[in-house]
Parts: structure tokens; sequence; C-alpha cells
């Protein structure tokens, strides 16, 4: 994936005003509580309607073990969107929170606590950034299958930044707690 055509082109996320680059990023949505289709479909639904975002693609929908999460937790439903958008990184982010808030997720210390909706920036082109808010990429997505089997199936070619090929990363995981769900589907 990359950003611009030119290597060389300044990084407009830090400069005001003006045109941005049309850049492909790739978002995870994830529920465990709830009505766990229906959070995510809003989800998908919510991006597709966000200025300055187009949903390119959409993965099956998973049933995926939660990973480090208290005993008892339900299985989430987990799917990963490719979308082109011109929002800066941290516009980005924001539209996910809003998009999480509104399917009623609350925020916790324990990070792998169950939710009604989770809405993480895999990647934004090949933009590198860590600051207070947000990491990119994500800084676990590498080890996630419930990401990368649904990243897998709509881009072979997918990349982390410094991390490798989708495709390779995979190869690397216990993806036995990942199920296509053949009975569910998810509409843009």
């Amino acid at each position: 994936m990359t950003e611009t055509p030119n290597p060389h082109a300044p990084d407009t996320d830090t400069m005001t005003g003006g045109m941005r680059p049309i850049r492909q990023a790739v978002v995870s949505v994830g529920s465990n509580l709830g009505e766990r289709i229906n959070n995510v479909q809003g989800a998908v639904a919510a991006l597709a309607d966000t200025p300055e975002v187009t949903v390119v693609s959409v993965s099956s929908v998973y049933e995926t073990v939660p990973v480090g999460a208290p005993p008892g937790s339900r299985d989430f439903l987990n799917a990963v969107v490719l979308i082109d958008t011109t929002l800066t990184v941290h516009t980005l982010l924001d539209r996910c929170q809003a998009i999480e808030d509104a399917f009623g997720r609350e925020r916790t210390e324990d990070q792998n606590a169950p939710r009604t909706l989770d809405v993480d920036l895999i990647v934004v082109g090949s933009r590198v950034a860590s600051d207070d808010r947000l990491t990119l990429p994500h800084p676990r997505a590498h080890e996630r299958a419930f990401v990368l089997v649904p990243w897998m199936e709509l881009d072979l070619e997918g990349e982390i930044p410094g991390k490798g090929f989708v495709a390779d990363l995979v190869q690397g995981l216990d993806t036995a707690g990942v199920k296509r769900r053949e009975d569910l589907e998810i509409l843009v």
C-alpha cells in the first residue's frame, strides 16, 4: 500500500488545509456483547456513512474465541473492512471511537473486557505513528488471527509496516479459534 505516488511528498497529516492523499486503511470490527451481528453491521454502515471514507470491501464474518478475556466471555463476531480515506489518522480514530460510543461501548481498565463494539485502526496506508492517542500500525495486529484471517481473505498482498505480509504472519499463528460464519453476512 502506498500513500501517494510521490514518495518525496510531505506528510500531509501534519499540514494545515489543502488536499490529503487517498490512503487505504484496514479497520477491524468486533463485538461480543448484545446483538453482535447488528453491532458489526452497524459499525460497517457507520464507516460507509462517514464523509471522506469509501468502503472498498468487507470480509466474511468470523466467530472467534476471545483473546485474554475474563472467563465465561462470549465469543466475538469479527470482520475486517478495507476503506479508502482522505481523513487524517486522528480524525479517523475519532470517528472509530464515536461509532463505538454510539453502540454503547464502555471503556474499562481491562483492555480485553467484553464489549458491544470494537472498531480498531490496523493500518492506514504505510503510515507509522505513535503518540498518546494512537499507535500505527496497531501494535498487536500481527499477533491476532481474528484480524489477519479476515484481512487475508480481502487482500492476499496485505502488509503490516515493519512486521511483514499478512499471509506470512498468519502462518505462525493458531487459527483454530477463528471460524468463518457462512450463515452471517455484512451488507454494504
